[in-house]
């Protein structure tokens, strides 16, 4: 018996009685409205007719709305009822609520008169401003990413309370744990795609030497390519895709969940908490894994050179040598660090802009991204002009 009841309440709750409605007349020309059934949303399909009415709204000065046999009532349900109210209180009629739960009414009690319609939108401007209105938009928010770059930067500097004497400086533990998640985790798929990229370089490379006798400069091709440009170019842009993306993704919930604003409650700079581990982390992993990556698509060159063109391990080394000198190898290096600063705070910039909702969260880690890749590939470009211009 038990189960055929509730088998029988389960049945109500998805096809609930259907909300009717009846109209008495009262002396004095009145009229008493009997709501019944349940007035919820998927009940009041009936209802919903002379524009969302419950009756008409013309004649009698009085109205009296009856709830004692309204069983169930939702937020669909109050609006309609409170609407109809709303109306006839407009038309001068005098309304009066009797019966229902006290849950109900202060239900139809808290529900606003009326839809609050939005503005109209604005009036477009002249020609001109329609133009350039979107590139001057571009150019402040850049300045103002700049100068949040800037100022991120100097607090985590600042934030991090490295003077001497100061018994709190850099978190050790923190930096370490940072550096597992950037760097440690990163090598697997740091060195497969080096060993593919080398491995493609040289294969492409003999191929089109083939033509001219010359297979054997493809060491050179490969070693003086990778060791200046492609490595650490690809490996700061794996680095902004993979760990740049976390830095906004983590900081950026952090906001969300109001944990920074806890921060500086109790006295703590959120840059120098979050950023600044995070930063040291990144210059320390970066450099390291870029070497990897030169090994990896060093051999990954030579196993191609050797299976496609013959060129043993031995003449691969030798050629190699002669090839890459000193500057060669310290013109990647140099730019390890400065890319790795830059994914670092352009990603914390992005989380820090983060706002209430996910679609937010999902933008900015977006943004984080795509600018560290296009700042990082700017600043490469620069380095290479630079070294051309010192002759390095």
């Amino acid at each position: 018996m038990t189960q055929c009841v509730e088998v029988v309440r389960a049945l109500k709750s998805v096809h609930p009685e259907s909300a009717a409605i009846g109209v008495d007349e009262l002396p004095g020309e009145g009229h008493r409205i009997r709501l019944s059934g349940a007035w919820r949303n998927n009940s009041l399909g009936p209802l919903l007719q002379n524009d969302g009415r419950l009756v008409p709204t013309n004649g009698g000065k009085s109205v009296e709305v009856d709830l004692n046999a309204v069983s169930e009532m939702d937020m669909a349900g109050a609006w309609l009822i409170r609407r109809f109210i709303a109306v006839r209180q407009k038309e001068g009629a005098e309304v009066k609520l009797t019966g229902g739960t006290s849950a109900m009414r202060e239900l139809l009690r808290v529900l606003p008169e009326d839809v609050k319609h939005p503005p109209p939108p604005p009036a477009k401007g002249p020609l001109f401003q329609r133009l350039f209105a979107p590139a001057g938009k571009v150019m402040v928010d850049l300045w103002s990413d700049v100068v949040a770059m800037m100022f991120v930067l100097g607090s985590a500097v600042h934030g991090a309370q490295t003077k001497l004497g100061r018994g709190s400086g850099i978190s050790p533990a923190s930096v370490v744990t940072q550096m597992d998640h950037m760097g440690v985790r990163a090598v697997p798929i740091v060195a497969l795609m080096s060993f593919l990229i080398g491995a493609i370089i040289a294969q492409q490379g003999a191929f089109q030497l083939r033509y001219f006798g010359a297979e054997i400069f493809v060491v050179d091709l490969v070693g003086i390519l990778q060791l200046r440009e492609i490595g650490v170019l690809l490996t700061a842009i794996m680095v902004a895709g993979r760990s740049g993306s976390a830095i906004t993704a983590e900081i950026g919930s952090m906001k969300m969940r109001e944990e920074i604003d806890a921060l500086k409650v109790i006295g703590l700079n959120p840059i120098g908490v979050l950023v600044f581990p995070r930063l040291v982390a990144l210059t320390i992993v970066l450099p390291l894994l870029t070497i990897l990556a030169n090994f990896s698509a060093l051999y990954g060159a030579a196993l191609v050179a050797w299976s496609y063109s013959g060129i043993t391990f031995d003449v691969f080394t030798t050629r190699l040598h002669s090839a890459v000198d000193y500057s060669t190898v310290a013109s990647g290096m140099i730019k390890a660090p400065f890319m790795a600063l830059i994914v670092g705070i352009v990603s914390a910039v992005e989380g820090m802009k983060v706002g209430g909702s996910a679609e937010s969260l999902g933008r900015h880690v977006t943004a984080a991204v795509v600018k560290s890749i296009f700042v990082v590939i700017l600043v490469d470009a620069l380095f290479a002009m630079f070294y051309s211009a010192i002759d390095f």
